[in-house]
């Protein structure tokens, strides 16, 4: 049993520096969202994107040109990519410390 434990642990501490090694390629990131909206929204007329997030508690609403749009999306789709690999890390590094935990009592 113990020996299956040991397994378990080495193959949890794979995953994390599997996980680890993505977030280095993790590219220039931004939090929010983007969105279309438009000065006049019944007829559809003056469109223009708008950036929206928190930082710090905090929330902020940026507008953002029409040619820098696929630049933000393209930053929001890395955070987002960040944001899941760390909440994938944590649960591992949860999972695994209680597992060590486990093993240190039955040792």
């Amino acid at each position: 049993m113990i020996y299956m434990k040991r397994q378990t642990i080495a193959a949890l501490d794979q995953q994390i520096e599997l996980i680890k090694r993505e977030l280095q390629n993790v590219g220039p990131m931004r939090p929010g969202s983007l969105s279309k909206q438009y000065r006049l929204p019944q007829q559809q007329v003056g469109p223009f994107y708008q950036l929206s997030y928190t930082h710090q508690m905090k929330g902020h609403t940026r507008y953002v040109r029409p040619q820098f749009v696929s630049e933000i999306s393209q930053q929001i789709a890395e955070y987002k990519k960040f944001k899941d690999l760390t909440s994938r890390w944590v649960t591992l590094a949860i999972a695994r410390s209680q597992l060590a935990m486990k093993l240190a009592v039955e040792a």
